[in-house]
């Protein structure tokens, strides 16, 4: 069998990949070979080929050469967030490439000033189909040096069979964000329905569209043209449902102009370190005193070659089925629920599971394929450049120590700590979180990770302080060392001195026991100290979420999201079904008020079916209560399955997005009809949500046809300071409590007491407990909140006095910027009498 010689792309010190500063790399998740750190300023091909793919920044490209052998070589590490600076592409996809010829060149000064390291992996990327038989390191090597020498396999897999005529259409990608999760999702979906096998393809990489892994390797984002294909009897209706689904948006909102990719935003106020401290990102609330463990998880050791294709490949499907069988019969809700669900469809991946046979068919452990087959997956996503795609690769290292512990019977990860332990690890797996005991697991602290990672979003529902990114200065951390983790503040203070660690334990002492007060006194009624009623209210998404409402003495629901039963489905709710849950949940509340806010999707909330065409700013376009009255069927069978709870009028009735009078009239008149269809004699309050400019400026004029006014302060606060929260360029500045928004509540009080009517905030305000007595200032008689906050909202509005809350929100509406009102809030609540 001939060997493959591949020669040195590079001039420079030749190394092995476990010199690479860096775990994708050096961890082979992508595949064997080596490693030069450059002398040279010009990547040169190591062997007669073709392009297969040329990152869009210049730093990364694929070969395929001699006996189909995929090469990657990636200049320098982090060098992706450069977008392009320094380096300068001398061939394009599609290419035919000698040996030698050069490549991409690069400016070696200016990368060495700003990456960590310029160490370029030369790696074999379908290393299932050769084997590494002879390779240099440890010396200087010139271009054009033998580098590393292949053998192909004998039992290499054929590729599945592509072959027959195939329709193609060329289309333009106008998601936001390109294709992510909940688009391939789709695409898959779709594709489902036809018979044909087809495909997308971009930049010379293709992938199938029954894959939501492969289709998240291509790394589509906004802008992209790139190619639909199909192959059967129905491929050129397949091309077209798929092609129209991708320029109808998906349901995710368009963008007409790309974005500069954003790794992280910069803190509004950055934190100054003392000695003794460390910083990372905040990715759940809280503050804690603990013990530093560290959580060291070794790879569960697997043998290199198999049994035979045969018997390995039924390993493989035991344990895939046993895994899955397992995450679909546990029990619970929300966030544990959901990221279940989330490995479930990545077990469920074809691509992956044709990775993995692929390596059992060349003769390897059904271990060792589906490690390679995972990690090579993960390492694809982690090399996109896109922090949300990044973080989903640790959903597949879960599964992938899940899948090995089933073949390999290793036992669990040892995950029971000593009480008052700050657990710290280089990364956490979602299935590591959920098996941890809050009461022993203080917070966490997390060496890389992100904040919206599926750990973030477990630490935060299990109530666990915890800071992600906090980079290589956690690994000088030791176990047994002292720590207080003060997560709102993205601090951490290593081994404190007494004095320190006293005011901490003071700090939380005096939360604790203001937090068990408050529980105590939770069913209380909640008046001021000059005796104003202030009903405290919970905001609700789930049932579950009024389970925890009334444990914590909320009085009722002044906001119930609707939309979780609208999204994450491929059609409406019948009204039975949302009849029937608005009712468990008015039921739980045990006759207390229910505000219900009609379907609010659009913007930043698709739902797929609904048909909403592409807009250039979906924030302004088709959302809330346009969404509805543009839709009669949709409206109308919401209002009739609120209408159908028992008793009648517990339930009222929000209207989103208002912006006109029109609006509210519109469907007050479909409800007056409906209660005539119904045979429903009593009048049910029908109200309206605040969150645009024009309803705070209009007040005086929509309360003479609301029953109230509840105050979104989210959408209210990016509308009037044109910042979209969602975008982490400008995020940081969205805060509610700027003098301009206060502005706004004072003119939505101000004219609905015109017709007296109350006047209540929903939003995030309500839960911010600086923002608490400057609301009870402006007028405001109902605060909606989390169902945790209730207890410590309802102690806050017992000690404030309405008419001192008025002469600081006076104060507030003339001060200069957020941080001022801030300022004025903190030495307000400080002055509190006990």
């Amino acid at each position: 069998m001939t060997a493959i010689q591949l020669t040195a792309p590079l001039h420079g010190w030749a190394a092995a990949l476990d010199d690479v500063p860096d775990a994708v790399f050096a961890g082979r998740m992508l595949g064997d070979g080596a490693a030069i750190d450059p002398l040279g300023t010009t990547l040169h091909a190591p062997c007669d080929g073709q392009v297969l793919t040329l990152h869009a920044g210049g730093h990364a490209i694929t070969l395929r050469g001699e006996g189909g052998v995929e090469l990657l070589m990636h200049v320098g590490i982090d060098t992706v967030q450069l977008g392009g600076s320094g380096f300068t592409a001398r061939v394009a996809v599609g290419d035919t490439v000698t040996r030698g010829q050069p490549l991409i060149d690069f400016d070696l000064d200016a990368l060495v000033q700003a990456v960590p390291s310029l160490m370029t992996p030369i790696i074999v990327t379908n290393g299932d189909r050769f084997r590494i038989t002879d390779r240099s390191g440890g010396r200087v090597v010139a271009v054009g040096d033998a580098l590393l020498t292949l053998e192909p396999l004998d039992a290499a897999v054929a590729a599945p069979d592509a072959s027959g005529e195939r329709v193609v259409k060329d289309v333009r990608v106008p998601l936001a964000h390109g294709i992510h999760a909940r688009p391939a999702a789709r695409i898959g979906e779709v594709a489902r329905g036809f018979t044909a096998t087809s495909w997308l393809a971009k930049n010379g990489g293709e992938a199938r569209t029954s894959g939501a892994v492969g289709l998240l390797g291509l790394g589509i984002r906004f802008g992209d043209t790139i190619r639909v294909s199909a192959s059967g009897p129905d491929a050129a209706q397949a091309v077209d449902a798929l092609v129209a689904l991708i320029e109808g948006g998906m349901g995710e909102g368009v963008a007409h102009a790309p974005a500069a990719p954003i790794a992280a935003p910069p803190p509004v106020q950055p934190v100054e370190l003392a000695e003794g401290q460390l910083a990372g990102t905040l990715a759940a609330p809280g503050f804690a005193i603990g013990t530093a463990r560290w959580l060291r998880v070794a790879d569960i050791p697997v043998p290199v070659d198999g049994q035979g294709a045969g018997v390995e490949a039924a390993r493989l499907d035991s344990a895939l089925a046993a895994v899955r069988d397992r995450l679909a019969s546990q029990d619970g809700s929300g966030a544990g629920a959901a990221i279940r669900a989330a490995h479930i469809a990545f077990l469920d991946d074809p691509e992956l599971r044709e990775a993995a046979d692929r390596a059992v068919g060349a003769g390897r452990d059904a271990g060792h394929a589906w490690r390679q087959a995972t990690r090579a997956q993960a390492a694809t996503l982690r090399l996109l450049g896109d922090a949300r795609l990044a973080e989903r690769a640790d959903d597949l290292l879960d599964l992938e120590r899940q899948v090995l512990r089933e073949l390999t019977g290793a036992a669990d990860d040892a995950m029971t700590f000593a009480p008052g332990t700050i657990l710290l690890a280089d990364d956490l797996l979602p299935s590591q979180v959920m098996a941890l005991d809050p009461a022993c697991v203080a917070g966490l602290l997390v060496e890389r990770g992100g904040p919206t990672s599926h750990v973030a979003i477990l630490a935060a529902t299990m109530g666990l302080p915890a800071l992600v990114a906090v980079g290589a200065p956690l690994t000088h951390v030791e176990d047994g060392t002292t720590l207080i983790l003060d997560a709102d503040s993205g601090v951490i203070h290593v081994a404190p001195d007494e004095a320190t660690l006293t005011q901490a334990r003071g700090g939380i002492e005096r939360r604790a026991a203001e937090r068990a007060a408050a529980l105590a006194q939770a069913a209380e009624h909640c008046v001021t100290t000059d005796g104003v009623r202030i009903e405290a209210f919970a905001n609700l998404g789930s049932l579950d979420d009024a389970v925890a409402a009334m444990a914590n003495g909320a009085e009722g629901s002044g906001l119930l999201r609707t939309e979780f039963l609208f999204l994450e489905r491929d059609t409406a709710p019948d009204v039975a079904e949302q009849a029937a849950l608005y009712g468990d949940i008015a039921r739980t509340l045990e006759g207390r008020p229910l505000i219900v806010r009609l379907l609010d999707v659009g913007g930043d909330k698709p739902a797929s079916y609904l048909p909403i065409a592409p807009e250039e700013n979906p924030a302004l376009g088709l959302r809330g209560i346009r969404v509805a009255l543009a839709m009669p069927d949709i409206l109308e069978a919401q209002l009739r399955a609120i209408l159908s709870v028992q008793p009648v009028g517990q339930c009222r009735i929000m209207v989103p997005m208002v912006a006109s009078v029109e609006e509210i009239t519109a469907v007050r008149a479909v409800v007056d009809r409906l209660r005539g269809e119904m045979g429903i004699a009593e009048r049910v309050e029908v109200g309206i949500m605040v969150e645009t400019p024009a309803a705070a400026v209009t007040s005086a004029t929509l309360a003479a046809h609301a029953d109230f006014l509840s105050i979104g302060t989210n959408d209210l606060t990016q509308y009037a300071l044109a910042m979209d929260r969602g975008n982490p360029a400008v995020a940081g500045g969205v805060d509610g409590l700027h003098p301009a928004v206060l502005q706004l509540i004072a003119h939505t009080t101000d004219g609905a007491k015109r017709h007296k009517r109350w006047v209540g905030v929903c939003g995030g305000l309500a839960s911010d407990r600086l923002a608490i007595p400057l609301l009870v200032g402006l007028g405001i008689t109902e605060l909606s909140a989390s169902p945790r906050f209730v207890p410590e909202l309802k102690a806050l509005v017992r000690r404030l006095d309405t008419a001192a809350c008025h002469t600081l929100a006076i104060r507030a509406l003339a001060a200069s910027s957020p941080r001022e009102v801030r300022a004025l809030a903190r030495e307000f609540l400080q002055e509190l009498p006990a």
